[in-house]
């Protein structure tokens, strides 16, 4: 055998071990998928509260150092329902859309949508991911509203680490970028809208973007 049969034989093999302890068909349009439903949570959640008028001005959580103190006693909760729906849509439709573009693609790469890498993938990810929601509803009914943002975005960015060992790369970069995002939103609580628009949207459609590039372009149709 000449060099060059052995090296494709070492990457042959390599590609079976990385199948075998990875899971490789995870979706770049699911990320931009999440990100597009996450953006349009966070503009819904903007016209919510920026339709409260206090004193002539607007209690928006995108631009404004304005705390409103009146809502967050009179209609507290009101505000905690409508952010428990809105984060609920948002987090339905980016399931949805996960789970059919990563079939589409493991249907083409031949990897099973439910495999040892896969289930590990998952509990690694879930773990945190159920630590975070639970604290952030603690917060929410112990009346730290203002605190939410940066606690999903810390833990979400902590699950999205904890899976990517059994993932594409760029999940654990993802990872990084949410949290150390949920960190700066933390000394800045009344932007925390903006913040969570940042990490859920914009940085999901970046990462799922240079997924889709790197891993699926020229694949075929998604």
């Amino acid at each position: 055998m000449s060099e060059q049969d052995h090296i494709n034989d070492l990457g042959h093999i390599r590609g079976l071990m990385d199948r075998s302890t990875r899971f490789l068909s995870l979706s770049g349009l699911s990320g931009i998928t999440a990100g597009l439903a996450a953006l349009v949570g966070a503009f819904a959640a903007r016209e919510h509260f920026t339709s409260l008028y206090f004193d002539g001005r607007a209690s928006g959580m995108f631009e404004s150092d304005y705390l409103p103190t009146r809502w967050v006693t009179a209609r507290f909760d009101d505000h905690v329902q409508f952010l428990v729906v809105d984060g609920l849509i948002v987090l339905v439709v980016a399931l949805i859309g996960a789970l059919w573009f990563t079939w589409r693609r493991s249907e083409r790469t031949g990897q099973s949508l439910w495999d040892a890498s896969a289930r590990r993938m998952l509990l690694n990810l879930l773990l945190p991911l159920i630590a975070g929601g639970l604290f952030s509803l603690a917060l929410l009914f112990n009346g730290s509203i203002l605190m939410v943002p940066s606690a999903t975005l810390v833990f979400y960015g902590l699950a999205l680490l904890n899976a990517s060992k059994y993932t594409l790369d760029e999940i654990r970069w993802l990872g990084v970028s949410e949290a150390a995002l949920g960190v700066v939103a933390a000394f800045w609580p009344t932007a925390g809208l903006l913040f969570w628009a940042l990490g859920f949207g914009v940085l999901h459609i970046f990462y799922g973007g240079l997924m889709y590039l790197r891993h699926e372009r020229g694949q075929g149709a998604a």
